[in-house]
Protein backbone atom coordinates (compact mmCIF):
# COMPACT_ATOMS: atom_id res chain seq x y z
CA UNK A 1 0.00 0.00 0.00
CA UNK A 2 1.34 3.70 -0.71
CA UNK A 3 1.87 5.95 2.13
CA UNK A 4 -0.37 8.18 0.82
CA UNK A 5 -3.32 6.46 -0.64
CA UNK A 6 -5.68 8.99 -2.90
CA UNK A 7 -9.42 8.02 -1.73
CA UNK A 8 -12.34 10.03 -2.67
CA UNK A 9 -15.83 10.37 -2.12
CA UNK A 10 -18.53 10.50 -4.52
CA UNK A 11 -19.20 14.19 -4.35
CA UNK A 12 -15.32 14.82 -4.63
CA UNK A 13 -15.20 12.93 -7.89
CA UNK A 14 -18.35 14.96 -9.30
CA UNK A 15 -16.21 18.27 -8.79
CA UNK A 16 -13.11 17.16 -10.51
CA UNK A 17 -15.08 15.91 -13.39
CA UNK A 18 -17.25 18.97 -13.64
CA UNK A 19 -13.63 20.67 -13.83
CA UNK A 20 -12.55 19.00 -16.65
CA UNK A 21 -15.54 19.36 -18.54
CA UNK A 22 -15.52 23.27 -18.18
CA UNK A 23 -11.71 23.20 -18.78
CA UNK A 24 -11.76 26.91 -16.81
CA UNK A 25 -9.09 26.23 -14.19
CA UNK A 26 -5.24 26.57 -14.56
CA UNK A 27 -3.70 23.99 -16.84
CA UNK A 28 -1.70 23.04 -13.58
CA UNK A 29 -5.12 22.65 -11.44
CA UNK A 30 -6.68 20.62 -14.14
CA UNK A 31 -3.46 18.47 -14.37
CA UNK A 32 -3.59 17.99 -10.58
CA UNK A 33 -7.57 16.66 -11.35
CA UNK A 34 -7.05 14.22 -13.83
CA UNK A 35 -3.89 12.71 -11.11
CA UNK A 36 -6.77 12.32 -8.40
CA UNK A 37 -8.94 10.68 -10.46
CA UNK A 38 -6.49 8.27 -12.08
CA UNK A 39 -4.76 7.98 -8.21
CA UNK A 40 -8.39 7.04 -6.69
CA UNK A 41 -8.38 3.82 -4.98
CA UNK A 42 -12.08 3.75 -4.31
CA UNK A 43 -14.51 1.83 -6.25
CA UNK A 44 -15.25 4.51 -8.56
CA UNK A 45 -11.76 5.36 -9.42
CA UNK A 46 -9.21 3.48 -11.52
CA UNK A 47 -6.53 2.84 -9.01
CA UNK A 48 -3.76 3.42 -11.26
CA UNK A 49 0.13 3.26 -10.23
CA UNK A 50 2.29 6.33 -10.41
CA UNK A 51 4.03 5.02 -13.52
CA UNK A 52 0.79 4.05 -15.13
CA UNK A 53 -0.45 7.88 -14.41
CA UNK A 54 2.77 9.66 -15.59
CA UNK A 55 2.80 7.92 -18.64
CA UNK A 56 -0.43 9.17 -19.54
CA UNK A 57 -0.34 12.26 -18.29
CA UNK A 58 3.32 12.93 -19.48
CA UNK A 59 3.88 14.84 -16.36
CA UNK A 60 6.72 13.85 -13.52
CA UNK A 61 7.15 11.47 -10.71
CA UNK A 62 7.19 14.49 -7.85
CA UNK A 63 4.02 16.22 -9.25
CA UNK A 64 2.06 12.95 -8.35
CA UNK A 65 3.86 12.92 -5.09
CA UNK A 66 2.91 16.19 -4.21
CA UNK A 67 -0.82 15.90 -4.87
CA UNK A 68 -0.51 12.43 -3.01
CA UNK A 69 0.74 13.89 0.32
CA UNK A 70 -1.14 17.14 -0.31
CA UNK A 71 -4.02 15.79 -0.32
CA UNK A 72 -3.53 12.75 2.80
CA UNK A 73 -1.76 15.90 5.06
CA UNK A 74 -4.21 19.04 3.94
CA UNK A 75 -7.39 17.56 2.49
CA UNK A 76 -9.30 17.91 -0.83
CA UNK A 77 -9.52 21.63 -0.98
CA UNK A 78 -5.70 22.71 -0.39
CA UNK A 79 -5.28 20.38 -3.80
CA UNK A 80 -7.11 22.70 -5.91
CA UNK A 81 -6.71 25.77 -3.67
CA UNK A 82 -3.60 27.98 -5.32
CA UNK A 83 -1.36 29.38 -2.39
CA UNK A 84 -0.66 32.98 -2.20
CA UNK A 85 3.17 33.48 -3.19
CA UNK A 86 4.57 36.00 -0.71
CA UNK A 87 7.82 37.44 -0.74
CA UNK A 88 9.55 40.12 1.68
CA UNK A 89 9.01 43.23 0.83
CA UNK A 90 12.35 44.82 -0.06
CA UNK A 91 12.72 48.67 -0.95
CA UNK A 92 13.38 49.97 -4.34
CA UNK A 93 16.69 50.95 -5.43
CA UNK A 94 15.00 53.59 -8.18
CA UNK A 95 12.16 55.77 -7.05
CA UNK A 96 11.15 59.03 -7.52
CA UNK A 97 14.43 61.16 -8.57
CA UNK A 98 16.56 58.10 -9.32
CA UNK A 99 13.96 56.28 -11.51
CA UNK A 100 13.21 59.62 -13.71
CA UNK A 101 16.98 60.02 -13.87
CA UNK A 102 17.17 56.10 -15.28
CA UNK A 103 15.12 56.89 -17.93
CA UNK A 104 16.48 59.90 -19.24
CA UNK A 105 19.98 58.69 -19.31
CA UNK A 106 18.26 55.37 -21.57
CA UNK A 107 16.65 57.48 -23.42
CA UNK A 108 20.16 59.52 -24.63
CA UNK A 109 22.86 59.02 -27.04
CA UNK A 110 24.87 55.71 -26.15
CA UNK A 111 28.75 55.72 -25.53
CA UNK A 112 30.82 55.78 -28.74
CA UNK A 113 31.64 52.67 -30.32
CA UNK A 114 27.82 51.35 -29.35
CA UNK A 115 24.75 51.58 -31.39
CA UNK A 116 22.23 51.44 -28.26
CA UNK A 117 22.19 51.35 -24.84
CA UNK A 118 22.18 48.01 -23.01
CA UNK A 119 21.26 46.79 -19.66
CA UNK A 120 25.12 45.99 -18.77
CA UNK A 121 26.30 49.67 -20.15
CA UNK A 122 23.49 51.05 -18.26
CA UNK A 123 24.27 48.97 -14.97
CA UNK A 124 27.95 50.99 -14.94
CA UNK A 125 26.71 54.09 -15.91
CA UNK A 126 24.39 54.94 -13.30
CA UNK A 127 27.29 53.79 -10.68
CA UNK A 128 29.32 56.37 -12.38
CA UNK A 129 27.21 58.71 -12.44
CA UNK A 130 26.40 57.87 -8.98
CA UNK A 131 22.57 58.05 -9.25
CA UNK A 132 22.78 54.75 -7.29
CA UNK A 133 25.37 52.89 -5.19
CA UNK A 134 25.34 49.80 -6.87
CA UNK A 135 22.53 48.46 -9.08
CA UNK A 136 22.11 44.91 -11.39
CA UNK A 137 21.39 44.70 -15.10
CA UNK A 138 18.23 42.55 -14.05
CA UNK A 139 17.03 45.31 -11.39
CA UNK A 140 17.62 47.84 -14.35
CA UNK A 141 15.97 46.17 -16.48
CA UNK A 142 12.58 45.57 -14.53
CA UNK A 143 12.85 49.30 -13.77
CA UNK A 144 12.74 49.53 -17.83
CA UNK A 145 10.48 47.06 -18.80
CA UNK A 146 6.76 48.36 -18.45
CA UNK A 147 8.02 51.90 -19.64
CA UNK A 148 10.72 51.81 -22.04
CA UNK A 149 12.36 49.31 -24.45
CA UNK A 150 15.86 50.93 -25.37
CA UNK A 151 16.70 47.74 -26.88
CA UNK A 152 13.77 48.06 -29.56
CA UNK A 153 13.46 50.49 -32.59
CA UNK A 154 11.10 50.66 -35.54
CA UNK A 155 11.94 51.12 -39.08
CA UNK A 156 9.84 53.68 -41.44
CA UNK A 157 10.42 55.49 -44.19
CA UNK A 158 10.49 59.48 -42.89
CA UNK A 159 8.98 61.45 -46.20
CA UNK A 160 10.92 64.88 -46.34
CA UNK A 161 9.76 68.38 -45.00
CA UNK A 162 8.28 70.88 -47.07
CA UNK A 163 9.10 68.78 -50.39
CA UNK A 164 6.87 70.03 -53.15
CA UNK A 165 7.40 67.09 -55.51
CA UNK A 166 6.44 64.91 -52.66
CA UNK A 167 2.85 66.68 -52.41
CA UNK A 168 2.53 67.08 -55.84
CA UNK A 169 2.81 62.88 -56.53
CA UNK A 170 0.65 62.51 -53.28
CA UNK A 171 -2.03 64.32 -54.11
CA UNK A 172 -2.10 63.15 -57.47
CA UNK A 173 -2.28 59.13 -56.24
CA UNK A 174 -5.13 60.39 -53.54
CA UNK A 175 -7.08 61.93 -56.49
CA UNK A 176 -7.14 58.62 -58.35
CA UNK A 177 -8.17 57.05 -55.62
CA UNK A 178 -11.57 59.73 -55.02
CA UNK A 179 -12.53 58.51 -58.57
CA UNK A 180 -16.11 56.67 -58.57
CA UNK A 181 -16.05 53.27 -59.87
CA UNK A 182 -15.75 52.83 -63.24
CA UNK A 183 -15.05 49.26 -64.73
CA UNK A 184 -14.26 50.65 -68.24
CA UNK A 185 -11.12 52.57 -66.57
CA UNK A 186 -10.30 50.34 -63.56
CA UNK A 187 -7.86 51.52 -61.10
CA UNK A 188 -4.95 48.95 -60.59
CA UNK A 189 -2.26 48.94 -57.94
CA UNK A 190 1.60 47.45 -58.73
CA UNK A 191 4.27 46.76 -56.21
CA UNK A 192 6.64 43.77 -56.33
CA UNK A 193 8.48 42.00 -53.06
CA UNK A 194 10.91 39.20 -53.15
CA UNK A 195 11.49 36.12 -51.17
CA UNK A 196 14.02 34.30 -49.75
CA UNK A 197 13.76 30.48 -50.87
CA UNK A 198 15.24 28.82 -47.59
CA UNK A 199 15.10 24.18 -47.64
CA UNK A 200 14.54 22.50 -44.41
CA UNK A 201 17.48 20.41 -43.99
CA UNK A 202 15.85 18.36 -41.39
CA UNK A 203 12.29 16.91 -41.59
CA UNK A 204 10.35 19.02 -39.04
CA UNK A 205 8.73 17.21 -36.12
CA UNK A 206 4.45 17.39 -35.83
CA UNK A 207 3.03 18.92 -32.86
CA UNK A 208 1.89 16.67 -30.13
CA UNK A 209 -0.03 16.76 -26.91
CA UNK A 210 2.22 18.99 -24.37
CA UNK A 211 4.96 20.03 -27.63
CA UNK A 212 4.58 22.68 -30.38
CA UNK A 213 6.26 22.05 -33.62
CA UNK A 214 9.81 21.37 -34.28
CA UNK A 215 11.77 22.72 -36.85
CA UNK A 216 15.31 22.72 -36.85
CA UNK A 217 17.73 25.89 -36.76
CA UNK A 218 19.23 25.41 -39.63
CA UNK A 219 18.09 25.62 -43.48
CA UNK A 220 19.30 25.59 -46.95
CA UNK A 221 19.37 28.16 -48.86
CA UNK A 222 18.07 28.29 -52.36
CA UNK A 223 17.89 31.39 -53.98
CA UNK A 224 15.65 34.05 -53.66
CA UNK A 225 12.25 34.74 -56.24
CA UNK A 226 10.37 38.14 -57.08
CA UNK A 227 6.35 38.40 -56.81
CA UNK A 228 4.56 40.97 -58.34
CA UNK A 229 1.41 41.99 -56.68
CA UNK A 230 -1.58 43.46 -59.25
CA UNK A 231 -4.40 44.48 -56.47
CA UNK A 232 -7.71 46.21 -58.14
CA UNK A 233 -8.99 47.65 -54.92
CA UNK A 234 -11.93 48.67 -56.07
CA UNK A 235 -13.25 44.79 -57.94
CA UNK A 236 -12.03 43.16 -55.34
CA UNK A 237 -9.72 41.22 -57.67
CA UNK A 238 -5.69 40.71 -57.26
CA UNK A 239 -3.21 38.45 -58.93
CA UNK A 240 0.70 37.46 -57.83
CA UNK A 241 3.49 36.76 -60.56
CA UNK A 242 5.70 34.90 -59.48
CA UNK A 243 9.04 35.14 -61.31
CA UNK A 244 13.20 34.16 -60.61
CA UNK A 245 14.44 37.43 -61.21
CA UNK A 246 13.48 41.58 -60.55
CA UNK A 247 13.63 43.04 -63.81
CA UNK A 248 12.71 45.55 -66.59
CA UNK A 249 11.74 42.34 -68.60
CA UNK A 250 9.70 40.79 -65.86
CA UNK A 251 8.21 43.64 -64.96
CA UNK A 252 7.27 44.52 -68.47
CA UNK A 253 5.42 41.47 -68.89
CA UNK A 254 3.68 41.67 -65.27
CA UNK A 255 1.93 44.69 -67.55
CA UNK A 256 0.97 42.69 -70.43
CA UNK A 257 -0.76 40.56 -68.15
CA UNK A 258 -2.38 43.47 -66.82
CA UNK A 259 -3.56 44.66 -69.99
CA UNK A 260 -4.57 40.85 -71.76
CA UNK A 261 -5.65 39.21 -69.51
CA UNK A 262 -6.58 40.66 -66.28
CA UNK A 263 -8.69 43.60 -67.81
CA UNK A 264 -9.00 42.80 -71.84
CA UNK A 265 -12.19 44.94 -72.37
CA UNK A 266 -11.03 48.05 -70.40
CA UNK A 267 -10.63 51.62 -72.22
CA UNK A 268 -7.80 52.51 -69.94
CA UNK A 269 -5.51 50.96 -66.93
CA UNK A 270 -5.52 53.66 -63.90
CA UNK A 271 -2.17 52.36 -63.05
CA UNK A 272 -0.42 53.09 -59.62
CA UNK A 273 2.92 52.55 -58.83
CA UNK A 274 6.20 52.99 -56.94
CA UNK A 275 8.66 55.67 -59.03
CA UNK A 276 11.27 52.92 -59.62
CA UNK A 277 13.75 52.99 -62.92
CA UNK A 278 11.78 49.79 -64.18
CA UNK A 279 8.85 51.06 -63.75
CA UNK A 280 8.48 52.94 -66.93
CA UNK A 281 6.90 52.65 -70.57
CA UNK A 282 10.76 52.10 -71.30
CA UNK A 283 10.59 48.54 -70.09
CA UNK A 284 8.37 47.90 -72.64
CA UNK A 285 10.19 48.52 -75.58
CA UNK A 286 13.26 45.92 -73.85
CA UNK A 287 10.57 43.39 -73.90
CA UNK A 288 8.38 43.68 -76.76
CA UNK A 289 8.62 45.00 -80.40
CA UNK A 290 7.80 48.72 -80.87
CA UNK A 291 4.27 48.42 -81.81
CA UNK A 292 3.56 46.05 -79.15
CA UNK A 293 4.91 48.30 -76.51
CA UNK A 294 3.62 51.55 -78.39
CA UNK A 295 -0.22 49.53 -78.08
CA UNK A 296 0.30 48.45 -73.82
CA UNK A 297 1.70 52.18 -73.32
CA UNK A 298 -1.33 53.38 -74.65
CA UNK A 299 -3.47 50.96 -72.22
CA UNK A 300 -2.26 52.49 -68.79
CA UNK A 301 -2.70 55.86 -67.39
CA UNK A 302 0.87 56.18 -65.45
CA UNK A 303 0.71 57.23 -62.01
CA UNK A 304 3.34 57.45 -59.32
CA UNK A 305 3.74 57.44 -55.46
CA UNK A 306 6.50 60.03 -54.57
CA UNK A 307 9.63 59.05 -53.26
CA UNK A 308 9.34 57.68 -49.55
CA UNK A 309 4.96 57.39 -50.42
CA UNK A 310 4.83 53.66 -51.05
CA UNK A 311 2.26 53.62 -48.17
CA UNK A 312 0.24 55.24 -51.09
CA UNK A 313 0.74 52.52 -52.94
CA UNK A 314 -2.76 49.74 -51.60
CA UNK A 315 -0.63 47.29 -53.61
CA UNK A 316 2.13 47.21 -50.30
CA UNK A 317 -1.15 46.97 -47.99
CA UNK A 318 -1.72 43.28 -49.70
CA UNK A 319 1.44 41.98 -50.01
CA UNK A 320 1.87 42.96 -46.19
CA UNK A 321 -1.45 40.69 -46.18
CA UNK A 322 0.25 38.40 -48.25
CA UNK A 323 3.32 37.98 -46.19
CA UNK A 324 1.47 37.54 -43.25
CA UNK A 325 -0.85 34.65 -44.11
CA UNK A 326 1.22 33.04 -46.82
CA UNK A 327 5.01 34.09 -47.00
CA UNK A 328 5.43 33.71 -42.92
CA UNK A 329 7.74 30.39 -43.26
CA UNK A 330 10.50 28.38 -45.20
CA UNK A 331 9.27 27.56 -48.84
CA UNK A 332 12.00 25.55 -50.75
CA UNK A 333 11.91 26.19 -54.48
CA UNK A 334 10.02 28.52 -56.92
CA UNK A 335 7.26 25.70 -58.04
CA UNK A 336 6.06 25.47 -54.18
CA UNK A 337 6.33 29.14 -53.82
CA UNK A 338 3.85 29.66 -57.15
CA UNK A 339 1.62 26.93 -55.86
CA UNK A 340 1.08 28.74 -52.23
CA UNK A 341 0.91 31.90 -53.74
CA UNK A 342 -1.73 31.09 -56.12
CA UNK A 343 -3.84 29.27 -53.73
CA UNK A 344 -3.84 32.04 -51.40
CA UNK A 345 -5.10 34.78 -54.57
CA UNK A 346 -7.36 32.26 -55.22
CA UNK A 347 -8.89 32.23 -51.61
CA UNK A 348 -8.62 36.07 -51.01
CA UNK A 349 -10.60 36.66 -54.91
CA UNK A 350 -13.34 34.40 -53.95
CA UNK A 351 -14.03 36.53 -50.93
CA UNK A 352 -13.50 39.80 -53.08
CA UNK A 353 -11.87 41.54 -50.53
CA UNK A 354 -11.40 44.83 -51.60
CA UNK A 355 -9.68 47.89 -49.86
CA UNK A 356 -12.01 51.05 -48.80
CA UNK A 357 -9.37 54.07 -48.99
CA UNK A 358 -10.70 57.44 -46.58
CA UNK A 359 -7.32 59.13 -46.99
CA UNK A 360 -7.84 62.41 -49.13
CA UNK A 361 -6.00 65.56 -50.18
CA UNK A 362 -7.76 67.47 -48.04
CA UNK A 363 -7.11 65.11 -44.80
CA UNK A 364 -3.15 65.56 -46.05
CA UNK A 365 -3.23 69.27 -46.19
CA UNK A 366 -4.35 69.38 -42.70
CA UNK A 367 -2.21 66.12 -41.03
CA UNK A 368 0.65 66.14 -42.97
CA UNK A 369 0.53 69.95 -43.24
CA UNK A 370 4.53 69.37 -42.79
CA UNK A 371 5.26 67.97 -46.05
CA UNK A 372 4.12 71.15 -47.89
CA UNK A 373 6.24 73.83 -48.63
CA UNK A 374 5.35 77.59 -46.90
CA UNK A 375 5.64 80.29 -49.58
CA UNK A 376 5.07 83.59 -48.98
CA UNK A 377 2.15 85.80 -49.52
CA UNK A 378 2.48 88.74 -52.05
CA UNK A 379 0.16 91.51 -50.62
CA UNK A 380 -1.14 93.92 -53.67
CA UNK A 381 -1.64 97.02 -53.23
CA UNK A 382 -5.11 98.89 -54.17
CA UNK A 383 -4.53 102.08 -56.93
CA UNK A 384 -7.09 103.70 -54.71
Amino acid sequence: MKRYAVRLSGEERAHLEAMLRKGKHGAKTLVKAHILLKADVSEAGEGLSDGEIIEQLETSASMVYRVRKQLVEEGFAAVLTRKPHTRPSVPRIFDGEKEARLIALSCSTPPKGYARWTLRLLEKKVVELEIVETASDSTIGRVLKNILKPHRKQQWVIPPQADASFVAAMEDVLDVYQRPHDPARPVVCLDETSKQLLKETRAPIAMRKGQPRRVDYEYERNGTASIFMIFAPLEGRRDAIVTERHTAIDYAHALKHVADEMFPRAEKIVLVQDNLNTHKPASLYQAFAPQEARRLTERFEWHYTPKHGSWLDMAESELSVLSSQCLDRRIGDLATLRDEVAAWVAARNKHQAKADWQFTADDARVKLKSLYPIFPFKIVESAH
